[in-house]
C-alpha cells in the first residue's frame, strides 16, 4: 500500500493499481487520478472538499463510491454521498475502511462544530480529520494534522504520544509559513521517536506501508 501526500489534507491510497482519494479540498492541486474506486471526506470544509474537487475525480472515476459523515451529504446535496459515522466499516476494491469519531474540534465558540469522521485504511493507516479522535486499536500510520485554526500545539502532541504510531506523517500545514511547518514537525519529532518514526512527505511525496 502506497500512500501519497498531496498538497494539505488530500492524500492518495494506492493498492495494486486501485486509488482512494482522500479530501479533496481547495488548498490541494486539481486532484486528476484515475482507478479510483472510492473517495473519503471527512467533513464538509472546503480546505477537505469542494464540489469542483469532487466532481473532477468522479467524472474520471464515474464508478468511484464517495464516503462521509451526514454534514458532508448535507453540504453536497448534488453528490451520492453513502453516509457514514463512528464504528461503521465498508469495503470496496483492496480497501477495507473503519470509521471513526463524529465531531470536528472546536475552533472557536461562535463557529459551528459540524461533523466529522476519520478513516482507518486496512487497519493500517489512520487519519482522523480534523479531530483528536483515537480509533481505540494500534495504529501503525498515522496521518497527523500540524497546523490549523483548531490546534494547539500541546494538544497535538498529547494525541499524537497518545496513538504512539510506528510512524507518522504530517498532513494539513497549508495554514502554516515554512518556518512554522519545520517547528511543528519538530515538535511532532519528538513524540514519535520514543517508539517510532516521523516521516515528512512534500506534496507529490509517497511513502509505501
Amino acid at each position: 500500500m502506497d500512500v501519497t501526500k498531496l498538497e494539505h489534507a488530500c492524500q492518495v491510497v494506492e493498492i495494486v493499481g486501485s486509488r482512494l482519494v482522500i479530501d479533496p479540498g481547495n488548498f490541494t492541486r486539481p486532484v486528476d487520478v484515475t482507478g479510483v474506486a472510492a473517495v473519503v471526506l471527512t467533513h464538509e470544509h472546503p480546505d477537505h472538499v469542494t464540489p469542483e474537487q469532487l466532481q473532477r475525480v468522479l467524472d474520471a472515476n464515474p464508478g468511484a463510491l464517495v464516503f462521509g459523515p451526514a454534514g458532508v451529504a448535507a453540504a453536497l446535496p448534488d453528490f451520492a454521498v453513502d453516509v457514514v459515522t463512528d464504528g461503521d466499516r465498508r469495503v470496496v476494491g483492496p480497501f477495507e475502511l473503519t470509521f471513526h469519531g463524529t465531531r470536528h474540534n472546536v475552533i472557536h465558540s461562535s463557529v459551528p462544530v459540524v461533523d466529522n469522521t476519520g478513516v482507518f485504511v486496512n487497519g493500517r493507516l489512520f487519519y482522523p480529520g480534523d479531530s483528536y479522535t483515537d480509533p481505540g486499536v494500534p495504529v501503525e500510520v498515522l496521518a497527523a494534522p500540524v497546523g490549523a485554526p483548531w490546534l494547539k500545539v500541546a494538544e497535538m502532541m498529547d494525541y499524537v504520544a497518545a496513538i504512539a504510531p510506528q510512524r507518522a506523517y504530517p498532513v494539513h500545514e497549508a495554514t502554516l509559513s515554512e518556518v512554522g511547518y519545520g517547528m511543528h514537525n519538530g515538535r511532532l519529532r519528538e513524540m514519535i521517536e520514543p517508539v517510532g518514526a516521523l516521516v515528512v512527505l512534500r506534496p507529490g511525496e509517497s511513502l509505501t506501508i
